[in-house]
């Protein structure tokens, strides 16, 4: 696996030295946006800009924080229940809409997908208007939110495109941490992704297989949630065996083991430690 950034390597070791409490995490989403391609599942990714506070450089999935009007009561939901996925995801009914929503609004701002309908057995087939543009930038900025859009268009959120996947939680030493749930979800038919700027410097979509190798041989930047996530996909043949897949999420946190002037970063299991970013060959 490639070495560990220069940077993180840092902050772990003043983490260490200081005996400072960590930071709580914030609740977060992110969606591993899938389509078919000629060799098989490819996938959406971003390069988050060198100016950005977290994660600058790195390779990432659509996703962000939750808003607290995430969780609003008046926003248009179909397929599985809160109550269903709070079970799903491991936790109550309130922050599993508040997850859901945030990885359908993430998706949106950051790609221009969106996982919505006007019925539950329907999706918005084009997003890329000058109207759609106004509504993306102003949830953007947070002078919508994603009830506002989807009430003002008659639409519901499709919960049913998505799938669970996983949950990673930022390391302790980090300034900045996020508990994050980790979906998967097909590009709806007649949705196409869009470079939208903002917190990436470049988006891509490969075929799994290839960003795995990238990230193994160094060419394509990532934190191990990402770079496993990859890996794991990467054991599907298509989009229809990874939202076949049968997933129990459990969190996972790596821990900064910290040995002179090197650090490793692992998980900790019922076999005892492992890699954080261990991926399969």
């Amino acid at each position: 696996m490639p070495p560990l950034p220069q940077d993180l390597v840092e902050r772990a070791l003043a983490f260490a030295a200081s005996g400072e409490p960590p930071a709580q995490p914030r609740q977060a989403a992110t969606i591993a946006l899938v389509r078919d391609g000629a060799a098989g599942a490819e996938v959406y990714l971003l390069r988050r800009a060198p100016s950005m506070a977290f994660a600058a450089g790195m390779h990432v999935f659509p996703g962000g924080s939750v808003d607290q009007r995430d969780g609003a009561a008046a926003t248009g939901w179909a397929g599985p229940s809160p109550e269903e996925w709070a079970a799903w995801l491991g936790c109550d009914d309130r922050l599993a809409r508040e997850l859901v929503c945030a990885a359908v609004r993430e998706t949106f701002e950051e790609s221009g997908v969106l996982f919505a309908g006007t019925t539950a057995g329907s999706v918005v087939a084009d997003t890329t208007s000058d109207e759609w543009e106004a509504d993306r930038v102003s949830l953007v900025d947070r002078t919508l939110s994603l009830a506002d859009v989807l009430g003002r268009r008659g639409l519901v959120v499709r919960s049913d495109l998505l799938r669970p996947w996983a949950r990673w939680i930022t390391p302790e030493f980090e300034p900045r941490r996020f508990d994050t749930r980790f979906f998967v979800g097909a590009l709806p038919e007649g949705q196409r992704t869009r470079d939208v700027g903002g917190e990436a410097d470049r988006v891509v979509w490969l075929p799994v297989g290839e960003a795995v190798a990238g990230y193994r041989d160094g060419r394509i930047a990532m934190l191990p949630p990402t770079a496993v996530t990859l890996a794991e996909l990467s054991a599907h043949r298509d989009v229809a065996s990874v939202l076949a897949a049968r997933r129990e999420v459990v969190p996972l946190m790596p821990r900064a083991v910290v040995e002179g002037d090197r650090v490793r970063l692992v998980l900790d299991g019922p076999d005892g430690e492992r890699p954080a970013d261990e991926v399969p060959s």
